[in-house]
């Protein structure tokens, strides 16, 4: 038996699950290895430690409290089934009301600002020569220079 087999086995064997021809092999596969003694001396550290846990005293007072929480969850639930109308027609009514109030306000931030006044700042004639320089002098020229 290989040292790679033995480690994925050893948890077993610790625990006497193997059977007897496999439990012999390990048996002598960790009497010559000082490699996987160690490995199985922290494994079996590691196995008492998860067993001391799972044998831990129950706490007397656990039970009030788990009592205690199940009582408020049931008053939490009998509280919320009195105010149907709220849960079901106003919090509905509440959110439509609040979008159609959110997509109202983008319309009137998206419109532009000439629109509701009569006057602009610039006419389309004036911005035309701001929009296209390219025509007044070319870029080679410009680099030219």
């Amino acid at each position: 038996m290989n040292c790679k087999t033995l480690h994925t086995k050893i948890i077993f064997f610790l625990e006497e699950e193997l059977p007897v021809c496999e439990m012999e092999e390990i048996k002598i596969h960790l009497e010559s290895c000082p490699g996987c003694i160690a490995f199985a001396s922290e494994m079996k550290k590691t196995l008492t430690v998860l067993h001391n846990d799972k044998l831990q005293e129950v706490n007397p007072f656990f039970y009030t409290r788990v009592k205690a929480r199940l009582e408020n969850q049931e008053a939490e639930k009998t509280a919320a089934r009195r105010n149907p109308l709220l849960v079901r027609i106003l919090q509905p009514a509440l959110f439509s009301m609040l979008l159609l109030g959110g997509i109202y306000a983008g319309i009137k931030i998206g419109q532009p600002a000439g629109i509701n006044s009569g006057s602009s700042v610039y006419t389309e004639n004036e911005m035309i020569p701001y929009l296209n320089e390219m025509e007044t002098e070319s870029i080679e020229n410009f680099l030219m220079e």
